[in-house]
């Protein structure tokens, strides 16, 4: 079994919501980990663990941020985490798949599917094998406890209840010394 740790510096974790329902709001998170655990080159044996940190959402309005911090979204006092963990891969095709899991928002568990491709596995600095993903999805915030929303002087949503997911993410492979560290 080989392990995989996501690296930070040339990651993202963005979001991404309708507001008004004619304009988009990204958001992202700061602080995150992941880990990958493969036997197989083409990853489709792997078993995946992610949790970002709610305090580290960023939407570049600070306003914004804390209404999202606060319980009438995240709630991120009471649950700071958002986790995935994995419980099957479907290989489609060669750098295609489909990751099925339970993701945690707010104590609430669901069950999502997420597109991802695999961008293949170089020798990155310091001969370290790095390994890149896009993973898209989405998922109804409903489900999950972010209930709050409010309606325009016209009767239209301010939020929409579907959240699209984007992660681009680069591992590097953890070696046997640094996994005995």
């Amino acid at each position: 079994m080989t392990t995989w740790k996501i690296d930070p510096a040339h990651s993202e974790i963005n979001f991404k919501v309708k507001h008004l329902l004619v304009s988009t709001v990204t958001g992202h998170f700061g602080g995150f980990d992941a880990q990958i655990e493969s036997s197989k080159e083409d990853f489709s044996d792997a078993k995946i663990k992610f949790e970002a940190d709610i305090d580290s959402i960023d939407t570049k309005n600070e306003q914004r941020d804390n209404h999202l911090k606060s319980p009438d979204f995240f709630d991120a006092a009471n649950h700071p985490k958002m986790t995935f963990v994995s419980k099957s891969v479907k290989k489609i095709s060669d750098h295609e798949m489909q990751v099925t899991g339970d993701l945690e928002i707010r104590g609430i568990t669901k069950e999502i599917s997420l597109d991802v491709i695999f961008n293949g596995v170089v020798s990155g600095f310091g001969g370290i094998e790095v390994a890149g993903f896009e993973v898209r999805g989405k998922l109804n915030r409903f489900d999950y406890g972010l209930q709050w929303n409010a309606l325009t002087e016209a009767g239209g949503v301010i939020v929409s209840n579907e959240v699209k997911i984007e992660i681009l993410a680069e591992f590097n492979k953890v070696n046997d010394a640094v996994k005995a560290a």
